[in-house]
């Protein structure tokens, strides 16, 4: 089997099933080209996270990793997930507005005790999505080797005026 440029071998019997063919699953994160996917750039951004897609099929690669081959119909792919990557698709979700690797900046001055270490309009890069942080979605962002929590409301895109 060939995902994304990778020859996978078919699962050996007794293997854990995990997921079923024709089963419906959410990717948990973002899936970046590796190198293996044919006809786009190392890096180049194949599936959302979030989005949701079908599996067609199962394979392992280096005889004990499953990897599922998903259907992403909205972007019409098919990309090789790890277990690890998947939920399955009616488990609850909790969307993000940003991903890791994207250029955010603070809407508002960040402080730490008091002392602003984050101006408003510092920009950072998104390292972590915390889904399950108190108070709603949150983010570690790196601001110049500075690492802070920082909750979504508090974010924006560079592209977005500060008001």
């Amino acid at each position: 089997m060939c995902i994304g440029g990778r020859v996978m071998a078919m699962p050996e019997p007794g293997m854990d099933e995990g997921y079923d063919y024709g089963t419906r699953v959410r990717v948990v994160r973002s899936l970046r080209n590796d190198g293996t996917y044919p006809g786009l750039d190392r890096g180049d951004l194949l599936v959302r996270r979030g989005a949701v897609g079908v599996v067609i099929g199962r394979g392992t690669f280096l005889q004990d990793q499953v990897i599922y081959s998903v259907h992403f119909l909205d972007v019409d792919r098919v990309v090789g997930c790890r277990d690890r990557e998947l939920i399955p698709a009616d488990a609850p979700w909790v969307p993000s507005r940003f991903e890791p690797r994207d250029r955010v900046h603070p809407r508002i001055p960040l402080g730490i005790r008091g002392e602003v270490v984050a101006p408003a309009g510092t920009p950072g890069e998104v390292l972590q999505v915390l889904r399950d942080a108190p108070g709603g979605v949150a983010y570690h962002v790196d601001f110049h080797g500075r690492i802070l929590e920082v909750p979504e409301t508090a974010l924006a895109a560079p592209e977005e005026e500060e008001t």
